[in-house]
């Protein structure tokens, strides 16, 4: 039997293309490194008051993980993406959040802890700085 070593060297290079891909793409616990360090720029429009005051408040409770205005970390992800667009993450979605913690689903980082100290008012403010920021930076419905 004659061997294709042509066909045989093809599936040796996809082989060893598919390795440089996998090396160049994932880190060693088999992360996305593409979206290992997702910072955006974020520009922050003048606020209604109440949006002020969650500006206020996400940057003292929540900036720690998600970066000062929400343009993310390498602890955790930008808020002011279209992942978080209210068709896709409803302003309940950021209640459960907090009251609940968040399993690992969008990106790379671990779970995300509840956060029982900030109070469903503050919340509300908080998410109304995230919205007016994320209209401001073109992320719509």
């Amino acid at each position: 039997m004659k061997m294709n070593w042509t066909k045989y060297a093809v599936m040796a290079a996809l082989i060893a293309g598919g390795a440089v891909i996998v090396t160049k793409f994932f880190d060693g616990a088999g992360r996305s490194s593409s979206t290992t360090s997702r910072i955006v720029n974020v520009t922050v429009p003048d606020l209604s008051p109440v949006a002020a005051n969650g500006q206020e408040l996400f940057n003292d409770n929540c900036a720690a993980c998600h970066g000062e205005n929400g343009k993310g970390t390498e602890m955790g992800p930008p808020l002011i993406h279209p992942i978080y667009k209210p068709s896709h993450h409803a302003d309940i979605s950021f209640e459960l959040a907090v009251a609940n913690g968040v399993r690992k689903h969008h990106w790379p980082y671990g779970n995300m802890p509840a956060q029982p100290h900030i109070t469903r008012a503050d919340l509300q403010q908080i998410v109304r700085f995230v919205r007016e920021t994320q209209q401001a930076n073109g992320i719509l419905n």
